[in-house]
């Protein structure tokens, strides 16, 4: 019952944030969706603990969003001016502003508001990014996500890179980081097994010598199942996706 014991809303959805990013989410579905749904149940926008806050309004909207839950981009409203554009007090707010980039690549077709806000986002991070050359937590953060957005990024290779970045964070839970190690390499050795296996297969199926002009792409192709399937007690599924995609490769090859 680890979210269960935490009260503070802001610090609920942080801790949710950072164990989907660890990659140990899914040892919490439950507990996770659970928070989700109350949390969605229950949202005001004018609540205290988010007035006036755009860190903390953006992280929910995103976590929200990416759990299915139907947020209204008014909600970032109260954070623009009269022309539609980030306020000019917010300019400095960079955590804010970080989640509110995070958040804009989960919004709907027509949905003005984050679009405009994106635009403005960026160039307030890149600005951020050249003026603290610092390398710290937040500047990795940001230097990270202006790279390639989280919602587009493999989790378990996400989750590789956060660990290190987490490392660095100073208000860390020291617990939660160990076990994200011990996690990841527990997992990572479930891989492993599965890669051999996989390995295994191929080369008792023999297609690759008997089509010698067909590309051996197994790394690749179990690459592309961890990717898809990334629940790390869902083996057999990508091990499946594996052969099959190892098999369509060659397909592919034969009619080229």
């Amino acid at each position: 019952m680890m979210l269960g014991n935490v009260v503070d809303p802001l610090e609920k959805l942080e801790l949710i944030d950072t164990l989907q990013r660890l990659g140990l989410s899914y040892h919490f579905e439950a507990e996770i969706n659970k928070s989700s749904k109350n949390t969605s149940t229950d949202r005001i926008s004018t609540v205290a603990w988010k007035r006036d806050n755009l860190y903390a309004t953006a992280l929910e909207f995103r976590l929200l969003r990416q759990h299915g839950y139907k947020v209204d981009q008014d909600v970032f409203t109260c954070f623009m001016n009269d022309v539609g554009n980030i306020k000019s007090s917010l300019n400095q707010d960079f955590k804010g502003l970080l989640k509110l980039y995070e958040a804009s690549h989960l919004l709907l077709e027509g949905e003005i508001v984050l679009e405009n806000a994106r635009e403005l986002v960026v160039k307030l991070l890149e600005q951020y990014l050249k003026e603290n050359p610092d390398h710290q937590y937040l500047w990795m953060l940001v230097d990270h996500a202006l790279k390639l957005p989280l919602h587009w990024r493999m989790p378990r290779l996400e989750a590789r890179w956060f660990i290190d970045v987490y490392e660095k964070n100073k208000d860390k839970n020291p617990i939660i980081f160990e076990l994200a190690i011990l996690d990841y390499n527990i997992v990572q050795s479930m891989h492993q097994e599965d890669l051999r296996y996989a390995s295994t297969w191929w080369k008792e199926l023999g297609l690759g010598e008997r089509f010698n002009f067909a590309r051996e792409r197994l790394m690749e192709n179990f690459l592309l199942s961890v990717g898809m399937i990334i629940t790390p007690q869902d083996g057999k599924s990508r091990t499946i996706q594996t052969k099959i995609n190892a098999l369509i490769t060659v397909i592919d090859d034969v009619y080229d």
